[in-house]
């Protein structure tokens, strides 16, 4: 049996600075509302990995650790422990000696675990450490994939409609979105667990969990989602989509739903979309000085082709929505074609993909091209035939808009030479590319300034030597933030305009090393760099840009 007493893991962590005290405070702070494992917590929020807690509570505990996939398994052995409680416990026998059973836990510290292992197999419990995803991809191969719960009679079905539709689960569900939409959450993951249904709300690009719904409420949340979003409630197997339309505090807000099923049962994920409040000016993005003119700049020129860039998340379709509206009058005929239409935009013309029946990027793209469009706007440009048909439109007299993703502005252009554009025809028609990161704001609510040390790592990437002295911000914590330290995002950018030296480059096929270094030397400010100035100024964090902006 294993002693009851464990060591504090979270000092052990914190003192070989695998944690910071932050991460530690905060995953405490969960630990006393869920009574989780504190590992488990700090595991689930990204802090450390499975595999480092497991090494470390080995080193401490003198638990073994077993790689399940290097070892063959017998059936018989397997079998000694149910289905639903290798499911419950993420458990899985693996060797039988005499009256001793060896089994691999992703939690071999919990001893009711253990107790009911006993009980059932009558055998005594040799526990040990495995990853959770390895014990249950075998739980799948030994029992089969977990569809007890996939195939139900139209009884059944009926009355979980009934269910779905009654006052209690009705009345969580709208809590749930009114909650999302106050903490200004884009994201809403509903995630079945073992024994319990965990929410988190993605906010200000963080996932943040919640409480969860009430016991008896939780097998009826899926269901009252997707009966709201007209999904099939019959359909667990399959992935779907769907689409809730709400109002809270007199907004309009867009609710988009996707399902998949995990071996748990379904996620969803409920993408937030506040229809009242992505139309910003461009002065509200978070621009700097030099940065909002050069943009300006480009978006008033009479044609040529504006790239935005970056991962999916950062803004790049918000900040088009805001060119389009600040460029849209009643003389110029604005055509966009997305997927999907996030924000319907008024006096624009916007046209939704739908492949299955024949719309796509580039026919959608060609048809826009045949109604006398002064600007087009097209979502992404994810293949040779919609690059090349968005660059002829470009050297044809239009304005264009689209997205691409590259990690800073100079890759866009080699993107395109690589995806099979002509260079020639690249520095003809791309007149600037901005590549666009999010970054969190400093709540304004417990912002303060500290000194830093002459020897800490921001002086060295900001290049301030150890006797000048450099104060920058952090936020302490606080209701207003939910303890977080940040409230908001902004954006920093990286713009390129294509000058006559850079078309050069491009007709030479340099790389975009090359290009962004010529970029810089005639006043381009790098991504790292305007996130810095940001950091300096106070708007974030300098940890906050480091995550960002900086690849290693």
């Amino acid at each position: 049996m294993i002693a009851e007493k464990q060591p504090r893991l979270g000092e052990i962590l914190l003192q070989k600075g695998l944690i910071n005290e932050y991460q530690l405070s905060l995953a405490l702070e969960k630990q006393k509302l869920s009574g989780k494992r504190l590992g488990k917590i700090l595991i689930d929020e990204g802090f450390v990995s499975e595999q480092l807690i497991i090494d470390l509570l080995e080193q401490q505990l003198g638990i073994s650790q077993v790689q399940l996939y290097d070892i063959d398994i017998p059936t018989e052995v397997v079998r000694m422990i149910p289905e639903a409680v290798a499911r419950k416990y993420t458990c899985l026998p693996y060797k039988k000696e005499g009256n001793i059973l060896y089994v691999a836990m992703a939690d071999p510290l919990n001893l009711f675990a253990i107790d009911d292992l006993m009980v059932i197999t009558k055998c005594e419990i040799e526990s040990c450490f495995a990853l959770s995803d390895d014990i249950k991809k075998l739980i799948n191969k030994f029992y089969g994939f977990n569809d007890t719960d996939d195939e139900k009679s139209d009884e059944e079905l009926a009355e979980l409609r009934v269910r779905a539709d009654e006052a209690p689960i009705i009345k969580y569900v709208n809590n749930l979105f009114n909650q999302a939409v106050k903490l200004r959450a884009s994201d809403i993951h509903i995630e079945p667990q073992e024994g319990e249904l965990r929410i988190r709300l993605r906010v200000d690009g963080v996932l943040q969990v919640i409480a969860p719904p009430p016991k008896d409420l939780q097998r009826l949340v899926v269901p009252r989602i997707k009966l709201m979003s007209n999904m099939d409630i019959a359909e667990k197997r399959l992935p779907q989509d769907g689409r809730i339309e709400i109002t809270v505090d007199g907004r309009g807000i867009d609710l988009r739903v996707s399902s998949l099923p995990t071996i748990n049962g379904e996620k969803i994920v409920i993408r937030v979309l506040d229809k009242s409040m992505f139309l910003i000016d461009l002065n509200d993005i978070g621009f700097s000085k030099t940065n909002l003119a050069n943009f300006t700049y480009l978006i008033n020129q009479p044609y040529g082709m504006i790239l935005v860039t970056g991962p999916t998340g950062c803004g790049k379709t918000s900040t088009l929505y805001t060119a389009l509206n600040q460029l849209n009058t009643y003389e110029k005929n604005i055509i966009t074609v997305e997927d999907p239409v996030e924000y319907r935009l008024r006096g624009i013309n916007q046209v939704q993909i739908n492949p299955k029946a024949g719309l796509t990027f580039a026919s959608g793209l060609r048809s826009i091209l045949r109604q006398d469009p002064n600007i087009v706007m097209v979502g992404e440009i994810r293949d040779t035939e919609t690059a090349d048909i968005a660059i002829r439109a470009a050297l044809t007299g239009h304005l264009v808009f689209s997205t691409l993703h590259t990690n800073d502005a100079a890759g866009a252009i080699t993107r395109l030479i690589d995806m099979g554009i002509e260079p020639f025809l690249v520095a003809s028609s791309v007149i600037g590319v901005m590549a666009q990161r999010l970054v969190r704001k400093i709540c304004k609510q417990c912002k303060e300034p500290y000194v830093v040390g002459p020897d800490a790592p921001e002086r060295h990437i900001l290049n301030i030597p150890p006797a000048e002295k450099l104060i920058l911000y952090r936020g302490k914590g606080c209701s207003h933030c939910n303890r977080t330290g940040y409230s908001g995002r902004t954006a920093i950018h990286e713009i390129l305009i294509i000058d006559n030296k850079i078309k050069e480059l491009i007709n030479e096929k340099k790389s975009s090393d090359v290009i962004s270094a010529q970029a810089v030397s005639a006043g381009m400010k790098t991504l790292q760099q305007d996130g810095l100035a940001k950091a300096l100024q106070g708007i974030t964090t300098y940890q906050e840009v480091i995550k960002v902006a900086y690849n290693e």
